[in-house]
């Protein structure tokens, strides 16, 4: 195929389809995956959009796109059913005639019957495509998408010079198979990229967005590379992104800049990239040969899932205690009648015997305890929602000691911050004898 594009207005905008979206039914992952891609290659992304199953606003958005960017790439809508309108609303948009290509209708046949399925009449719609455009090959799904330059009768003062839509199904799946195996090389071809971009983002626990900021605040005015700070649910990050000829180039970049960041985070920097809490605390176990258990109440399991996500995690992770109501923290941990009696489930001892029971019946050398009020309701004055203890115990000691998260953010982020906050509480012991990571 080829990728060449006449110079004109530049830049790439992202056209999401889908009712379901705006409803905010499903998440929009796919907007946010192909701004990494295009990133990654270099080429201007300058605006992203949503529009719902619906003819008229589609074709407007689409006639709106036109006359801003060099290419627009689309989501979603190349389905069979009738709500799929993007390959026929780009078509009336551009005022081009719809052709069946026999060979995407072969392929269609072939895929359904591999799958013992019929291939239905609607299916046949799927081999629709504007007469000219070439076919941006599904090797997948049945729903290809497609490369168009329209050329209107007569030409088109409203588009760009050389305007090209890419079409994607909203198959997240389906979409990166096709970008991988065709659309990149195309897009690397097409002469918009404006150098190479390299990333990298650092990751930290215990330290507030503002605080950082103001710690890093000389280099979040640097233009290149430039450095961003983001807060996450309980993690704030900085994403450093440098702009260069090739990569090698953007990397060299990057590289001083990091290095000073993270002389000057000190032991709030957890990791970076993909890196999580849990993934960077199984590490520091696993160099010492070490082992860990989890006893938890209020996160309902969030903190053992949290650590059986990480791939090889069984060779640290050894399991963990659910310990809901007193009873099961009575019997099951070995929690004291009398200390749920005089303290509390929410309480210092209790976090603190529940990590110890937990170590005992499985006999890890680390455990970690989460007790707290996760609400909506059961607070108190003294021990309102949002309180929550968790205890670390290990092979000389014991800790225990309260966060208080408040009420405003809801169940969720206090299950997840609590299993985040549990696990830095752990890295920061490993830790103290170990150095930096």
């Amino acid at each position: 195929m080829s990728g060449s594009l006449p110079k004109g207005p530049g830049g790439v905008e992202v056209l999401c389809v889908g009712t379901e979206l705006l409803l905010g039914s499903i998440l929009n992952g796919n907007a946010r995956w192909l701004a990494e891609q295009l990133a990654a290659l270099g080429i201007p992304h300058h605006r992203q959009g949503v529009v719902g199953d619906n003819r008229q606003r589609l074709i407007a958005a689409l006639r709106e796109a036109a006359g801003r960017c060099r290419v627009l790439i689309t989501t979603g809508g190349l389905g069979p059913t009738p709500d799929d309108l993007t390959t026929e609303a780009i078509a009336a948009a551009f005022g081009a005639p719809l052709e069946e290509r026999p060979e995407v209708w072969a392929d269609i046949q072939a895929k359904l019957a591999g799958r013992g399925r019929p291939a239905a009449a609607s299916n046949r719609r799927q081999a629709l495509l504007p007469v000219g455009a070439e076919i941006l090959p599904n090797p997948t799904g049945t729903a290809p998408g497609m490369i168009w330059t329209p050329d209107p009768q007569g030409g088109d003062p409203g588009l760009c010079p050389g305007f090209t839509v890419l079409t994607f199904p909203g198959v997240p799946s389906e979409m990166r198979a096709m970008w991988e195996a065709t659309a990149a090389d195309w897009l690397r071809q097409a002469g918009l990229s404006q150098g190479v971009f390299a990333s990298r983002t650092l990751r930290f626990w215990g330290v507030g967005e503002s605080s950082l900021a103001e710690r890093m605040g000389d280099w979040l005015d640097s233009p290149n590379p430039t450095v961003a700070p983001y807060a996450g649910t309980g993690e704030v990050t900085l994403r450093l992104t440098a702009r260069a000829d090739d990569a090698a180039a953007a990397a060299r970049l990057l590289e001083p800049v990091e290095a000073d960041l993270r002389q000057r985070s000190g032991i709030d920097l957890y990791g970076a990239d993909g890196d999580s809490l849990a993934s960077v605390v199984l590490e520091l176990l696993r160099r010492r040969g070490a082992t860990l258990a989890v006893a938890e109440s209020c996160t309902g399991g969030g903190l053992g899932a949290s650590l059986a996500a990480v791939p090889g995690a069984s060779d640290v992770f050894l399991g963990g205690v659910i310990a809901y109501a007193n009873a099961v923290k009575r019997d099951l941990l070995g929690v004291s009648a009398g200390d749920l009696e005089r303290w509390g489930a929410v309480s210092d001892p209790v976090a603190s015997a529940m990590a110890e029971g937990v170590r005992r019946i499985t006999g890890s050398d680390w455990s970690v305890a989460i007790t707290g009020v996760a609400g909506p309701g059961g607070g108190t004055a003294d021990k309102p929602v949002g309180l929550v203890h968790i205890a670390v115990a290990g092979p000389e000691e014991t800790r225990s000691a309260p966060v208080r998260f408040g009420a405003r953010r809801g169940r969720s982020w206090i299950q997840a911050v609590s299993a985040g906050e549990a696990l830095d509480r752990l890295r920061r012991r490993l830790l103290e004898t170990s150095g930096p990571i």
